[in-house]
């Protein structure tokens, strides 16, 4: 089962981070999320998570966090937390 919690703000290209603006829920390291758009169709595991350079281990509704992504995502490209 998955559940929209957010949606990619921004890419990064050289350094393969996507900008998560969560939107719904909670986000914690070891979380596996399934990232969708028009091209993006992949599953990854949370490995971690920044906010402004800072490493965390969640985030919460309202929070924008840098992602270490396994494709190229793209803006507008929605972010489901994958559950049991």
């Amino acid at each position: 089962m998955e559940k929209l919690i957010g949606k990619i703000t921004h890419y990064f290209n050289k350094i393969s981070v996507g900008i998560i603006e969560i939107t719904e829920g909670e986000l914690a390291v070891g979380d596996t999320i399934h990232i969708k758009g028009h091209t993006t169709d992949f599953t990854q595991t949370v490995t971690s998570m920044q906010i402004e350079h800072e490493n965390i281990e969640k985030a919460k509704k309202g929070d924008s966090i840098g992602l270490k992504v396994d494709s190229h995502v793209h803006e507008k490209d929605e972010v489901y937390k994958v559950t049991e």
